[in-house]
């Protein structure tokens, strides 16, 4: 009997412009942080992945975005049709990414692009269970596309880290 297997792959957003400096935190602009563009070499990390990840995405992958320009803009480096998610915003947690990835049980594989330290929370909690349900996010790369792999094997569940690229290593 073939195990069942369920793919999800995290990509954090490309390299995008900086806010402006705000004098305190309280002024921070959460409209401004969506409406960030990538840089110019966001562009290329972001088309430099998509290539990657073209290479080995089924026709079938579910992709999720963030709402955040950066994020589209990286996802639109892949060529295909998104769904745009509130799940995936910045600020959100790593547990409503997971809700929205219906992670293990979806039926094809799911493209989450989104940001830190969502996804490396997310990224840790799946890699380490529920022990770091709360922990610290691991560090994940802008551009960078971390594929998980979730199989029963005779009827033991696990999580394979299938592979992680930054797209300087492509």
């Amino acid at each position: 009997m073939k195990a069942k297997t369920m793919d999800l792959i995290l990509w954090r957003h490309a390299e995008a412009r900086d806010l402006p400096d705000a004098a305190d935190e309280a002024a921070f602009d959460a409209e401004a942080d969506l409406a960030r563009p990538l840089t110019p070499r966001g562009e290329k990390q972001a088309h430099r992945m998509a290539e990657w990840l073209n290479r080995f995405l089924p026709e079938s992958t579910r992709i999720l975005v963030s709402p955040a320009l950066r994020t589209r803009q990286t996802a639109d480096a892949l060529g295909r049709k998104y769904r745009v998610v509130e799940a995936l915003a910045p600020g959100q947690s790593h547990t409503q990414a997971l809700a929205a990835s219906r992670w293990p049980d979806s039926r094809e594989p799911v493209l989450l692009v989104g940001h830190q330290p969502t996804l490396g929370q997310l990224a840790g909690y799946l890699m380490g269970g529920a022990a770091t349900l709360d922990g610290p996010a691991w560090a994940m790369r802008k551009g960078s596309a971390w594929w998980l792999r979730h199989r029963d094997r005779a009827g033991v569940a696990e999580v394979v880290l299938v592979s992680v690229r930054t797209p300087e290593k492509l």
